[in-house]
C-alpha cells in the first residue's frame, strides 16, 4: 500500500514501505510548461527535509526540487535526463525525480495528504 503526500512548493512523494517517490505535482508541472530539463542528486546523497534536491527546467522557467523528507537517494530516473517530457506526460508515474530512504518517518507529518492538497489548491486561485 502506498500513500501520497504533497508539499506546498508541490513537490509529492509517495511512500511505499520506507522508501519515498517524490516528484513534482501535475499542478506544478503545468505551471512550468515544456520540460526541456532535469537534473537529478546522485545515488547515495544524504538529504535534508526542505534541501534542494533536484533542478527541472522548462521553457519558461527553471525551478528547483524540495526533499520532502530527510533520506539517502536510493534511486534517480535517468529517462529523464533523455526524455524531460514524461515529467509533463505523466508527472505521478513515470515523471518520478529520485527514490529516498525515508530516515524519519515522523516528518511526513507536517505534509498535506491528496485531499489537503487539492484544497491548498483551491485557495491559489
Amino acid at each position: 500500500m502506498s500513500s501520497s503526500y504533497f508539499t506546498k512548493d508541490h513537490e509529492y512523494i509517495r511512500v511505499e514501505g520506507d522508501t519515498g517517490i517524490v516528484g513534482i505535482s501535475d499542478y506544478a508541472q503545468e505551471q512550468l510548461g515544456d520540460v526541456v530539463f532535469v537534473e537529478l542528486p546522485a545515488k547515495g546523497a544524504k538529504i535534508g527535509k526542505g534541501d534542494q534536491a533536484a533542478v527541472v527546467e522548462s521553457v519558461k522557467a527553471a525551478s528547483e526540487v524540495y526533499a520532502p523528507v530527510a533520506g539517502e537517494v536510493l534511486d534517480v530516473n535517468g529517462a529523464l535526463e533523455g526524455e524531460p517530457g514524461k515529467i509533463n506526460q505523466d508527472p505521478a508515474g513515470a515523471g518520478w525525480f529520485f527514490k529516498l530512504k525515508i530516515t524519519d518517518v515522523k516528518q511526513l507529518d507536517g505534509l498535506m495528504d491528496e485531499k489537503a492538497y487539492a484544497e491548498y489548491l483551491k485557495t491559489l486561485g
